[in-house]
């Protein structure tokens, strides 16, 4: 499979309603696209690197920047035998998954294609729906939040996951449970706490959670293992998960039960993948996170989820859930707390390209 030609585009998407985490909040997104062509194939993909290191090192302008000069001009022109090899002769190019996770997502795509199955068949997919969950940014008053989370419920998504900090926390998310006793909830912390408030995290024991999801230091392993002892709920760890000894680290100390596998961040399928099995073969559940992503990395997302091991639902929520209007067709659906995974060659669903043009404000072509 021949790659001959790349472009790189950044459009503009702005989300139906302000999304605020424990470090901040957005409501604009700056989105990065990538198209391969080779051999009459495309692949697609979305680098999924936000506007500030907020979450990240890797931002919109630094992916650009490695894309741009490092990887791009290094991968065009490549004959490679499989997605695997794509990196093969940049091998020195340290970090930087979320920009490398952008060419190795759309080089499994062409790949898909060129085997005319679905992306889902491609990865070793098993399902044809997957459980889905809906992500509720931090709300002014517990008013809001109930009336948002009693939203989602009705519109069937199979769990909620909740945006805690300190001061929005305990007393929040029991107000919630009182208030829907059958409802799977989890709490994601975004790294607003240290060890030093274990017994105020203890306290979320009573709330029967499915998982608080990285509630210390983005890249920290010994504090929640340590946290982990202290507490019944499982810990989730997700920004401290960027590579697959990553997760051999937390595995040999106990550091959590439960992992957020996010391929863009983790640098793409490759490394998702081998997460996934060392989960499996530890007994130790995986599900699939969102970066806010548009319906191409939503795409990415839906057939990495169709993967045997990932038994929780996933933060991949319907098209309307974020944009007024989605930039592939037909947009992606929630219906009885799943999603459908698409069929077609590839990511299975057509990008709108006339659309993504007339959004454009930067490109860059290659090849």
């Amino acid at each position: 499979m021949k790659i001959e030609r790349a472009t790189l585009r950044e459009i503009p998407l702005r989300l139906k309603e302000y999304f605020e985490i424990s470090s901040g909040g957005s409501q604009d997104r700056r989105i990065v696209l990538l198209t391969l062509e080779g051999e009459g194939l495309e692949g697609w993909s979305e680098c999924v690197a936000g506007d500030d290191p907020s979450y990240s090192y890797e931002t919109t302008e630094t992916a650009w920047h490695i894309l741009s000069d490092f990887l791009l001009p290094r991968v065009v022109g490549r004959d490679i035998a499989g997605p695997e090899e794509v990196f093969s002769s940049i091998p020195w190019v340290r970090g930087h998954g979320m920009a490398k996770a952008a060419v190795e997502m759309a080089t499994w795509d062409m790949a898909a294609r060129a085997d005319g199955v679905s992306l889902s068949r491609k990865l070793g997919g098993t399902r044809g729906a997957v459980p889905v969950g809906v992500s509720v940014g931090i709300k002014p008053s517990d008013q809001a939040l109930h009336e948002q989370v009693a939203g989602f419920i009705a519109d069937g998504y199979a769990r909620v996951k909740i945006k805690i900090k300190p001061g929005r926390d305990v007393e929040m998310l029991a107000g919630l449970r009182e208030a829907f006793p059958d409802t799977l909830f989890m709490a994601d912390a975004n790294s607003a706490y240290t060890l030093g408030d274990a017994d105020r995290l203890r306290e979320l024991d009573a709330l029967d959670l499915m998982m608080i999801e990285q509630p210390l230091r983005y890249d920290d392993f010994l504090e929640h293992a340590r946290l982990q002892e202290m507490i019944e709920t499982p810990v989730c760890l997700d920004e401290s998960i960027k590579t697959v000894g990553d997760t051999a680290l937390a595995l040999h100390l106990g550091s959590c039960r439960i992992i957020n596998i996010k391929p863009g961040r983790v640098g793409g399928f490759a490394s998702s993948r081998a997460i996934h099995d060392m989960m499996r073969a530890a007994g130790l559940a995986v599900w699939c996170g969102g970066m806010l992503e548009s319906g191409v990395g939503r795409a990415h997302n839906v057939a990495l989820a169709s993967l045997p091991g990932f038994t929780l639902p996933g933060d991949i929520s319907a098209s309307r859930r974020y944009w007024e209007q989605d930039i592939v067709s037909p947009e992606f659906e929630v219906a009885n707390g799943e999603m459908q995974v698409p069929t077609g060659p590839g990511i299975g669903v057509e990008v709108d390209v006339d659309r993504i043009e007339a959004l454009t404000t930067r490109k860059a072509t290659f090849g």
